[in-house]
């Protein structure tokens, strides 16, 4: 039987659940309405891809600098801070239309286009979750976190067919009804601030001696795995949702209202998937979960870039979306459980950020293949170098355990 919440979990857990919800519900929806909006008030694919990598970039060099001084300020202090900056983004993003301050929006702001968590908030989120539970109960509690995110984001995502839908009845412009879901962004940002309010010293980092390095004995695993990491992420953000959604609206004349449906079955069937993901990694381990689920989930995405029609191609994704997130609760435990506790946000953030680059990086060709192509290239490149990955870290790291795995291996 699944539990709700692993049996340790604090209250502190349990706000940084409620967190992570509220902001899967504002990325989901953005996530969809983003390249809507942005065709809207008249950008071409290539300076789409732009916006995207604007917005993964800046979350890149603001969660490695976030992730190594956070012990420092404090993870409350920081996650309010993070809510401030959030709400800017979306009122920046409601209220602005040039190209060249839009993108510096999206450099600065919190904005999300993938359908994951790529924000300054993960590094903090999961070094503070860890605290809230056993280490036995790790898979368990992040598992919960993604799902938390993942179940919102599909909601978020079917919520983004809604501004389409009303600006035709009320015959108003797409743009301007798209700016409610900006607008509700930075509003959700004020909620979450209010949550993250009460969170106790427990959440925060054990002190450590001045001058000491953000991480120690973990170095040399956390510099493999940030690696490896790199190229999955750059692969994903080959078909990161924003351009996905866009690649769907131009290859087969995809509505918004179709594409928002889509996208909350696409989140659901990862939600799902990431429940059970505690359960397969304890009978198999944490790093072959991560890879054996990859593997046929990336094949489906090359498979969805050959199909001749819409229905087809949609299956192909749905069957991707079904396996393609069971790794995220195993990737998470797996670095909070083997570092030191003090080396967490560290850990999480330089293993955070090498994903962030890649994927702000990938949106460029991906948009400039859009542009020139409606093949799916993207799709089979990303699927590719997420093949390599799965590879690689078999490779490497199925003999590296964490002192849990370890022990269960022992007793049987």
């Amino acid at each position: 039987m699944i539990r709700l919440l692993p049996p340790s979990t604090t209250a502190d857990g349990r706000r940084l659940l409620v967190t992570r919800a509220l902001r899967g519900l504002g990325d989901g929806a953005v996530s969809v309405i983003l390249p809507s909006y942005l065709i809207a008030i008249g950008f071409n694919p290539a300076r789409i891809g732009a916006i995207v990598f604007g917005t993964l970039i800046g979350s890149a060099a603001l969660t490695l600098w976030i992730g190594l001084v956070v012990n420092r300020l404090g993870r409350r202090r920081v996650l309010l801070g993070a809510c401030i900056l959030m709400c800017a983004t979306g009122l920046g993003f409601a209220l602005v239309t040039a190209f060249w301050p839009l993108f510096l929006i999206a450099v600065a702001g919190t904005l999300n286009p993938s359908a994951g968590d790529v924000s300054l908030f993960l590094p903090v989120e999961q070094a503070a979750l860890a605290e809230t539970v056993t280490a036995r109960d790790f898979t368990a509690i992040f598992s919960r976190y993604s799902v938390a995110g993942a179940l919102a984001g599909a909601i978020g995502a079917l919520a983004s067919g809604l501004p389409a839908t009303i600006a035709a009845r009320i015959h108003c412009a797409a743009a301007a009804a798209d700016r409610s879901a900006f607008i509700a962004y930075a509003a959700l940002a004020l909620v979450a601030a209010a949550i993250y309010g009460p969170l106790t010293p427990a959440v925060e980092a054990a002190a450590t001696a001045p001058g000491a390095s953000a991480l120690g004995a973990s170095r040399s695993i956390v510099m493999r795995l940030s690696a490896l990491f790199a190229l999955d992420s750059f692969g994903g953000g080959l078909a990161i949702q924003s351009l996905l959604a866009l690649w769907l609206f131009r290859r087969f004349n995809l509505s918004i209202q179709a594409a928002a449906i889509f996208f909350f079955f696409t989140g659901l069937l990862g939600a799902l998937s990431q429940l059970i993901s505690p359960w397969v990694a304890a009978r198999f381990g944490r790093i072959k979960t991560m890879a054996y689920t990859h593997v046929p989930a990336n094949l489906a995405l090359m498979l969805a870039a050959l199909m001749p029609n819409l229905q087809l191609t949609l299956v192909c994704l749905l069957i991707r979306s079904s396996m393609s997130s069971m790794d995220v609760p195993a990737r998470q435990s797996y670095v909070m459980a083997i570092v030191a506790p003090e080396e967490r946000a560290a850990a999480a953030s330089v293993t955070s950020v090498p994903r962030s680059l890649a994927a702000a990086f990938a949106p460029l060709p991906a948009g400039a293949l859009l542009d020139y192509s409606l093949f799916g290239w993207p799709l089979m490149l990303g699927g590719a170098c997420k093949l390599v990955y799965d590879g690689l870290l078999l490779w490497q790291f199925s003999a590296v355990k964490p002192a849990d795995e370890r022990e269960l291996d022992d007793r049987c």
